[in-house]
């Protein structure tokens, strides 16, 4: 049965899909608000297509171990920095298609996660203590939703 999250997840890598082709090469996205970095498409695409399997690996440690194990990383770390520069030359198809198969782990993860796991937390250094839910929601669902909205607006101005 889909749940919420699973729609909005759909929902957003949709939107993203649909955008894309719109995005002008040269078009670069507003600046960030805690970093000033503005990002062109490959950019984008490049993190969306980092993230999906990352924060998944990073929800099954938080549902594995529990007990407010660390988990994640913030906007500096480095390893996050070099997959965006690394693929951000990447073919936007091939993107895309990372950016599917991500999405197609994120789903098989929600359907195999009940409710005990989603109260499992971790330790974020930065927002602390969360569930496995608070972690996909604000890390996955609402994340991957930021993103459609960046590329709208970027290929909308």
């Amino acid at each position: 049965m889909p749940t919420d999250r699973s729609s909005r997840l759909r929902s957003a890598a949709e939107r993203i899909r649909g955008t894309v082709p719109e995005m002008p090469d040269d078009a670069r996205t507003s600046a960030d608000p805690e970093t000033g970095e503005q990002w062109d498409r490959g950019q984008v695409l490049a993190h969306v297509a980092e993230i999906l399997p990352y924060w998944s690996e990073q929800v099954e440690l938080v549902v594995e171990w529990g007990g407010g194990v660390p988990f994640g990383r913030v906007k500096s770390d480095p390893e996050r920095i070099a997959a965006i520069e690394r693929d951000r030359g990447v073919d936007t198809a091939e993107l895309l298609r990372r950016v599917d198969q991500g999405l197609q782990r994120v789903l098989e993860l929600l359907d195999r996660l009940d409710m005990d796991a989603l109260e499992r937390t971790g330790t974020h250094e930065r927002l602390g203590e969360m569930t496995a839910a608070a972690i996909i929601d604000r890390f996955v669902v609402e994340h991957l939703e930021e993103h459609a909205e960046q590329l709208e607006e970027t290929a909308g101005a």
